[in-house]
């Protein structure tokens, strides 16, 4: 039987179906809610195929069908099969880090410390935590609220009734009550790791309410000692709930997801919340081997997160709703409000990810860091070809005096300095940094126009506003290339790239990747440009100080400058120094000059 023949037989039901090469291996596993015309798809219209799903598909020589009960069953033993095989086409995990989790031991009297390691021994796990930093300030919170012990003994009622231990440093700087020596009774230690759990629930205010109750009923009873305590306790936690309450009207929980699809990579961000507070966050990355639809991509990350955590929340909050319905679970797509926000908390965080990403594989693969940030500064101004030629033009002059310009070129996201060229002014009279623009873009283009017609670049960028932009695009239409390349303005001031023909300036993130080449490119033109300027008006200045001077020619001046080493020098010498050079006549003439 053939693979065609095999798939008309799949049942319509949700399931998960496998792909087989010649040799038996699987090399990809789908999840279906309508499993015959899910797979169906891959071999009704060939034509319509991507040109790495047709590599696929031209590889199948069987497929395996399993029925399970609903769409969240098929997602999860989809995530298994993926794992157990590791498919060659599948989405594969790329985030292998261990996040860090705050655990409360089972034990009589728990330890509450961090760890990477979650052991299925009873204990409870909070987290896990993107960032360390902020595991490790709860834990110090939970320290200056509660004392509870940090040592590694094993404490029981026992151990205590025998009385062989000895309390530790932490016991008598206050840091610990004692619970190995008995000064702490079992039912106050544990009433104390409750509050911690609940803290780590994101039951915060609740807590503080309690405290507040506990507070008034102390103050009636006119035991002040105790109110004074329950006071100083509520005010620490107030002031954690203010720091760890990103939505304080927001109720019960809700899980959030926030993704970024980048050409063949994925970057997500996971977050549980509970009455307004992150309880859980995790990021996750993904390669895709063939071409996936982002729906796809966010229902392999949120299979992902139930394989890790089990069910979700009931509501979830998503950029756009994933391919699979999970029961149980509401799928939101926020358009306004509080919610908007959580999602695009979200998002941010998975940019980070991206951006952090992007700047391992800097070091790592440094071409394939310069194509990513050409591809997103492609998308970023709206090119169609990717700019792998860049050149960026910058004048220089003070007050119209040794008027120059400077051309430099990018090759591949990198400088080409074999490329770069520097232009006097010859056509512009004073300070005119619109015609003078006009003049040497004109004059770059039309040279390469003669002499290597395909080497244009694909983008021009103008380091200045609408006026530079506009009079570098006026030489550009005059040479007829304006179909040919990209030209765009960078402004000093606000970082806005300007475009022809588009009134509103284009505000790149300030964090980007490819704003950050932008910079560079232009920075280096402004470097490159002023070194030139600069070596023209000191050899300009030296000119006027001694070449105006008559009976001195370039060859004096160099015996003049060789011995004295500059023109300064040369005014301060007796004038029976200069004399000796340069004869006595010629030598009163130069002192009286400089003078």
């Amino acid at each position: 039987m053939t693979v065609k023949e095999k798939i008309a037989l799949f049942p319509h039901s949700p399931g998960v179906y496998r792909y087989y090469d010649s040799e038996g291996t699987v090399i990809y596993v789908g999840k279906a809610k309508d499993l015959h015309k899910r797979v169906a798809q891959y071999f009704v219209d060939p034509s319509r195929l991507t040109p790495k799903t047709a590599i696929l598909v031209s590889k199948i020589a069987d497929a395996q069908f399993t029925v399970v009960d609903s769409e969240s069953d098929a997602l999860l033993l989809e995530n298994n099969l993926i794992k157990q095989y590791k498919p060659k086409y599948n989405i594969l995990l790329k985030d292998s880090k261990t996040y860090p989790w705050i655990c409360v031991s089972n034990e009589e009297f728990p330890k509450v410390f961090l760890t990477r390691r979650v052991v299925r021994d009873g204990s409870r796990y909070f987290g896990p935590y993107s960032s360390v930093k902020h595991a490790y300030r709860l834990l110090e919170f939970f320290s200056e609220l509660y004392p509870l012990r940090s040592c590694k003994l094993k404490i029981t009622s026992e151990s205590i009734l025998r009385g062989k231990t000895r309390p530790c440093l932490d016991f008598h700087i206050g840091k610990c009550r004692g619970c190995c020596i008995g000064r702490i009774s079992r039912e106050e230690y544990n009433a104390n790791i409750e509050e911690i759990i609940q803290l780590l629930k994101g039951n915060g205010r609740d807590m503080v309410r309690l405290c507040r109750e506990q507070m008034t009923e102390a103050a009636e009873r006119l035991d002040f000692e105790t109110a004074q305590l329950c006071k100083e306790k509520m005010e620490a936690l107030e002031n954690h709930c203010s720091r760890s309450i990103i939505m304080n009207t927001m109720k019960g929980g809700v899980d959030v997801f926030g993704i970024i699809v980048d050409g063949t990579d994925a970057y997500g961000n996971f977050m549980r919340m509970n009455n307004g507070a992150v309880i859980m966050s995790m990021n996750l990355g993904f390669k895709m081997r063939i071409e996936e639809e982002p729906a796809s991509v966010l229902a392999t990350f949120i299979g992902e997160i139930e394989a890790k955590f089990g069910s979700l929340s009931r509501e979830a909050i998503v950029p756009f709703l994933p391919d699979v319905e999970t029961e149980g679970t509401e799928f939101r797509v926020p358009v306004k409000g509080e919610k908007m926000e959580l999602l695009k908390l979200s998002t941010r965080n998975a940019a980070e990810m991206r951006a952090n990403a992007l700047r391992q594989s800097e070091h790592s693969d440094p071409e394939a860091f310069n194509r990513k940030v050409l591809e997103e500064l492609k998308d970023a101004i709206g090119m169609k070809v990717l700019p792998e030629h860049i050149e960026c033009f910058d004048n220089s002059n003070i007050q119209g005096t040794n008027p120059v310009a400077s051309c430099v070129v990018f090759r591949g996201g990198v400088p080409s300095k074999k490329d770069y060229r520097h232009f006097n002014i010859k056509t512009v009279v004073g300070a005119n940094d619109y015609a003078s623009m006009k003049e040497v873009v004109n004059r770059r283009y039309s040279r390469m126009l003669e002499e290597a017609p395909d080497d244009l670049p694909q983008l021009v960028v103008i380091d200045g506003g609408k006026g530079q932009l506009a009079f570098a695009y006026e030489a550009l239409l005059e040479l007829g290339i304006t179909d040919r390349l990209t030209v765009i303005g960078l402004a000093k001031r606000l970082e806005e790239v300007i475009r022809t023909g588009d009134p509103y300036p284009l505000f790149l993130d300030r964090n980007s990747q490819a704003l950050k080449l932008l910079q560079r490119v232009r920075d280096e033109a402004h470097r490159f440009g002023i070194t030139h300027h600069r070596n023209r008006r000191s050899k300009s200045m030296t000119e006027s100080a001694l070449r105006n001077i008559k009976g001195v020619g370039e060859k004096t001046e160099q015996r003049l400058l060789l011995s004295f080493g500059s023109v300064a020098r040369i005014a301060a010498a007796p004038v029976e120094d200069v004399a000796a050079i340069v004869g006595q006549e010629l030598a009163l003439r130069i002192k009286e000059s400089l003078r």
